[in-house]
């Protein structure tokens, strides 16, 4: 029923935009778009793919039980996007710890821990672009500084978060104050795999180190490649501007509204790049941002046809 839902959000929030927009337009701007860009920044799929996997394997203990072939890392990765592409919020790459765990990689609760991790490291380096880019942002309104401000403040939350346990302790402390017990229960398993996470990796600081840089270029890579799109649309942005904007689109495409963040990214790209993107030209870029999500998942299919098949068998 919340799928369906969500699909009936990104049905209208699309149905406005493009009632709004002039499809025509839209259609134009695809027509008289740049062949090379278009194909190097959909091709980066590729690259920022294998650099996930890569990153994937170097955090997986240093013991042969838990050995991971590079193939099988972006195996997972794939099928991972299949299932971003139908749960909320990216929930499907919390799903690899099922993975890890079915295959014998890991223990439940490790495997959990590394793709809390995983998505600790990989939100905390979006912030970060996104900070760095407001930094130099031109159009400096009230929205702006409140843009600003949630961000830095997000960016803090999660570094402490990250890096104090005592920090941690009292947020799921007060976290658990909520008084609806699903989400109370969540908060338990969350805040024991967050600590076990945390003995874990901190224990290697020169891994931690590599792991963190490795997250920090993945999301230059993933920025970047969002700045493409906007040349194959034969438009211009500057790139600290869209390292500031582009990270506040897809932060609104994790909201727990819509089918894969289709509908308010689409929004956000629109209302955030209204400066320097016609309607039209905004609409056709959430389309192409749209694309780097479905290409992985297309990508998986078959191996995720093959992860289920396995599971079936185990259970």
């Amino acid at each position: 029923m919340k799928r369906l839902i969500s699909l009936a959000v990104s049905a209208f929030i699309l149905t406005i935009i493009y009632h709004k927009i002039d499809f025509r337009g839209l259609i134009e701007v695809f027509q008289n778009c740049h062949p090379l860009w278009m194909l190097i920044s959909l091709g980066m799929v590729v690259p920022l793919t294998m650099l996930t996997a890569w990153r994937l394997q170097q955090l997986m203990p240093k013991k042969p039980s838990s050995k991971m072939t590079f193939a099988e890392a972006n195996r997972l990765i794939l099928a991972a996007s299949v299932l971003n592409m139908v749960l909320p919020s990216k929930m499907g790459d919390i799903a690899k710890a099922y993975f890890l765990k079915q295959r014998g990689h890991l223990d439940g609760s490790l495997s959990l821990s590394l793709v809390v991790f995983e998505k600790a490291c990989d939100l905390l380096s979006l912030l970060l672009w996104c900070v760095f880019g407001l930094m130099f942002y031109p159009q400096k309104d009230f929205l702006f500084w409140t843009m600003t401000l949630g961000v830095a403040l997000g960016l803090i939350i999660g570094l402490l978060l990250l890096g104090s346990s005592k920090f941690a302790q009292i947020f799921f402390r007060v976290a658990r104050t909520i008084p609806v017990k699903k989400i109370r229960t969540t908060i338990d398993k969350l805040r024991l795999s967050w600590f076990q996470m945390q003995d874990y990796f901190w224990r290697d600081k020169q891994q931690l180190a590599k792991i963190t840089a490795t997250s920090i270029l993945i999301w230059f890579g993933h920025l970047l490649q969002i700045w493409f799109f906007i040349f194959a649309l034969n438009a211009w942005v500057p790139l600290l501007t869209n390292l500031a904007l582009s990270p506040l689109a897809i932060l609104a495409g994790l909201l727990p509204l819509t089918f894969a963040g289709v509908g308010t990214r689409d929004a956000a790209l629109i209302l955030f790049y209204q400066p320097y993107l016609n309607e039209p030209t905004a609409a056709a870029l959430g389309l192409l941002c749209t694309s780097r999500y479905l290409l992985p998942a297309m990508g998986g299919l078959p191996f995720f046809g093959q992860y289920l098949k396995q599971l079936t068998i185990n259970n």
